[in-house]
């Protein structure tokens, strides 16, 4: 079986951006700068053989390239427990169209439909038995966190590998977007 998410990558000086945000939280487990990235679709485990027909459907998606920018943070939390802090995005009607168009492949694909919102961040942070009041402070320091946009242009499927300590993603394959063309 593998683990499959198709995500956007990020650029080297914005995930070094990034790093700067990634401290101040005791018993924050921090995502490692290399893995920061943006999931547009969690498909989980699937057998191997179906990884091409993956492949096939996400190359069927037509999208034009777009910009993006981070802005503010947050955190998810479940339970009444802090879950994860994370970098969001300002809102992008190009993502969302993108997003959407991958879901309606893979859900034609035979991929179960995704049951929750789309809620577009960069997960920097997971927590486990972390007080609030240890990141109140970092919510509260970091909540005017705003990148230069960057350009969009293409997505990834991603394996997700769980290692002892961390997962680790390796890319298989980038599907570009297009550019409109200037008259």
């Amino acid at each position: 079986m593998i683990r499959l998410f198709v995500a956007l990558s990020l650029p080297d000086d914005l995930r070094q951006r990034l790093k700067t945000l990634c401290n101040g939280v005791r018993d924050a487990r921090w995502v490692d700068t290399e893995y920061l990235h943006l999931t547009l679709r969690f498909i989980g485990e699937v057998e191997e053989p179906e990884v091409a027909y993956i492949m096939a459907a996400l190359s069927s998606v037509q999208a034009e390239g777009f910009d993006l920018t981070l802005s503010g943070v947050g955190h998810f939390e479940s339970r009444n427990k802090i879950r994860s802090l994370w970098a969001g995005i300002q809102p992008c009607s190009a993502l969302e169209a993108l997003q959407q168009r991958i879901e309606t492949v893979l859900t034609r694909h035979g991929i179960a439909p995704d049951g929750r919102k789309f809620s577009p961040h960069v997960t920097l942070a997971r927590l486990k038995q972390v007080p609030p009041t240890y990141v109140r402070d970092w919510l509260e320091g970091n909540s005017y966190f705003q990148s230069a946009s960057f350009a969009v242009e293409n997505f990834t499927l991603f394996d997700s590998y769980r290692a002892r300590s961390r997962a680790i993603y390796t890319p298989l394959q980038a599907f570009p977007l297009y550019r409109e063309l200037v008259r």
